[in-house]
């Protein structure tokens, strides 16, 4: 199946079980000091040391190909360890720009997909299950206290929420999923209207699918990740919680992520690309950032 950033040239390929051509790639393993360290892009791609210097760039480039999120205008030849955000497979290209957010202003709730504000501004819509800590996570990306719903009772986010960030995109709030104390009716309606907001939302960039960090995987994330790559929608894991590296019970947020990573290799021809984050720590929240300007750029040319 295909990822497309819509209504643009660029194909995002996620294709479980049936090979095709791709032109971004990504990452298996993890990219930070505290979990798996993968080999040195630069060592590889840079410094050929086998008697064949072509053959030696060409599985290098193999290489780089199997593991990175590459965007466009990104030679595989020419990847450096240092073009890739740490803590994540993405590899930050031309269309990386301004990324800090100096203005959020909170624009509508809306019941429907087709009760959204419309206007061209683009738009990057943040999911996850009930308690992944979606509302703290973009309240950490924006710095300011309470700009998305907090509360202990997950599930309080029953609307799709647009704030509009720096007057020129926005930041979509959409319902959690999974055990959020709501009738079955309210269930039923929330699948009906995401899903409305997903197939038919021109101006959607990307999805971040937090996927809770601190719990070992979970049906209801990998079915979510399988329903949006079927159906077209551009993704990004988002790993949340990763500050808690001591589990008080049960596996560490290291472990958690290598068997979810496993699950996705498994079902997956490509992985899409991840970053590990902490709302706590702010760990991954620049990187983040300088990811969703890249993509937003260039959907946006």
């Amino acid at each position: 199946m295909v990822l497309l950033l819509r209504y643009r040239s660029l194909t995002i390929h996620l294709t479980p079980l049936v090979p095709k051509s791709h032109k971004l790639h990504t990452l298996h393993s993890f990219r930070n000091p505290k979990f798996i360290s993968i080999p040195r892009i630069s060592a590889s791609l840079n410094n050929p040391t086998t008697t064949s210097t072509n053959r030696s760039i060409s599985d290098a480039a193999k290489f780089a190909k199997s593991v990175l999120f590459v965007p466009p205008g990104v030679e595989i030849e020419e990847l450096t360890d240092d073009m890739v955000l740490p803590g994540s497979n993405i590899v930050i290209g031309p269309f990386a720009g301004h990324s800090q957010i100096k203005e959020v202003e909170f624009v509508k709730s809306s019941a429907r997909a087709r009760d959204c504000p419309k206007d061209d501004r683009p738009e990057i819509a943040i999911l996850g299950r009930s308690n992944v800590g979606k509302s703290s996570l973009i309240n950490c990306l924006v710095r300011k206290k309470e700009v998305a719903l907090t509360s202990k009772k997950p599930g309080k986010t029953q609307l799709i929420n647009h704030f509009l960030v720096n007057k020129s995109w926005y930041i979509v709030d959409l319902p959690g999923y999974g055990f959020a104390k709501v009738s079955d009716a309210a269930k039923t309606d929330w699948s009906a209207f995401t899903k409305g907001y997903f197939l038919n939302r021109d101006t959607l960039v990307c999805v971040l699918l937090l996927i809770d960090a601190s719990v070992p995987p979970q049906k209801i994330d990998l079915d979510c990740a399988n329903w949006l790559g079927r159906n077209n929608v551009p993704m990004t894991f988002v790993f949340t919680k990763c500050d808690k590296m001591k589990a008080a019970k049960g596996k560490r947020p290291d472990e958690n992520i290598k068997a979810f990573q496993q699950i996705i290799r498994e079902n997956f021809k490509v992985h899409p690309p991840w970053i590990l984050t902490s709302s706590v720590s702010g760990l991954g929240r620049d990187e983040l950032l300088l990811h969703m300007s890249q993509l937003r750029n260039y959907w946006d040319q």
